[in-house]
């Protein structure tokens, strides 16, 4: 039996230094890519460029940023997807890529949850919900009566067909039992121009524009669908907090490798993103965005991807949502 132990123990010892495992556990040797699924200058790359940042120094090797917009994100997923499992590729994947487009999408070059893991989620950006100056309602509670009162009346904007500001105004026209008519607009300045003009009356954007808009008075600020309230906007009340309790819609971010990149790699990524998360420098800088800081463990985001589908499945089958 001690002869039999002996070779099991000497087994472990050959198998934990087999050239694969000695690679991982020298992970990274030379320059890392991170791949931006959006163009330069997004929200999106502004956070990965800070994160990678912090990589390139606390990991030791230069983390290489390569903006591959187009089709909602997947362009970009579809290169990482592909590439080998060895810890030199990474995607810095939003809700859309790594959860959502494959339910509106007929077609996807990859599967999120089948081709890539992901490392951690690093933050969330809620979504806020404002409204002209001169709308007869000053809270989502006070919309919500008015719209109930007045069906079919409001009008609803947000960034084009598919986008988190479409997503939660359908559900939160699910959630509350109200008609909202919509309005698609190509980016947040048009919609931002047409709320203070207001022609329309309700829009569902992401929050980081809006605090000197609300601080100015040209616009209101209904409610934020985040976990917490934003320090920009204290007295903005969160939708939870509006009578519609676990209504939560934000625009998150992650670091995804391919599958089967070995543990130890996935372990280092996670915890030099959890550092980073936590320094109050990057904490402030996420709130200036209307981000919130974050952090976590892989099995945590994966828990947490996988109730977004379950979420937002049934809400954008219902809408017919679909490319």
């Amino acid at each position: 039996m001690k002869s039999l132990s002996r070779i099991v123990r000497l087994a472990a010892v050959l198998i934990a230094l087999s050239p694969a495992a000695a690679m991982a556990q020298a992970w990274p040797t030379r320059p890392v890519t991170m791949v931006v699924p959006f163009t330069a200058g997004t929200t999106s790359d502004v956070i990965a460029r800070g994160l990678a940042e912090h990589l390139s120094v606390a990991l030791g090797q230069p983390f290489i940023i390569d903006n591959r917009g187009g089709a909602g994100g997947n362009i970009g997923g579809a290169v990482v997807a592909k590439a080998q499992p060895d810890g030199y590729s990474l995607f810095f994947a939003t809700t859309g890529p790594a959860a959502l487009n494959q339910l509106m999408y007929k077609e996807m070059p990859f599967d999120p949850q089948r081709d890539f893991v992901s490392t951690g989620i690093v933050g969330k950006a809620p979504i806020i919900i404002a409204s002209p100056t001169a709308a007869p309602f000053s809270t989502l509670r006070e919309m919500i009566d008015y719209a109930k009162a007045n069906p079919g009346k409001l009008t609803a904007g947000f960034l084009g067909n598919g986008t988190l500001g479409h997503i939660t105004s359908e559900l939160l026209q699910t959630r509350a039992g109200v008609k909202l008519e919509q309005v698609r607009y190509r980016g947040s300045p048009q919609l931002v121009t047409d709320l203070i003009a207001g022609t329309i009356d309700v829009g569902f954007d992401t929050t980081a524009a809006y605090a000197p808009l609300v601080q100015a008075g040209k616009v209101k600020a209904l409610a934020i669908a985040g976990t917490k309230r934003w320090s920009k906007l204290p007295d903005v009340p969160l939708v939870s907090e509006a009578g519609l309790p676990g209504f939560e819609a934000s625009v998150w971010y992650t670091v995804m490798v391919p599958a089967k990149t070995p543990p130890e790699i996935i372990a280092k990524l996670n915890a030099a993103a959890n550092d980073y998360v936590k320094l109050a420098k990057t904490q402030d800088f996420f709130d200036s965005l209307g981000v919130e800081a974050t952090g976590g463990s892989p099995a945590e985001a994966k828990a947490f991807i996988a109730a977004e589908i379950e979420k937002w499945a049934p809400i954008i089958k219902s809408a017919n949502i679909s490319f």
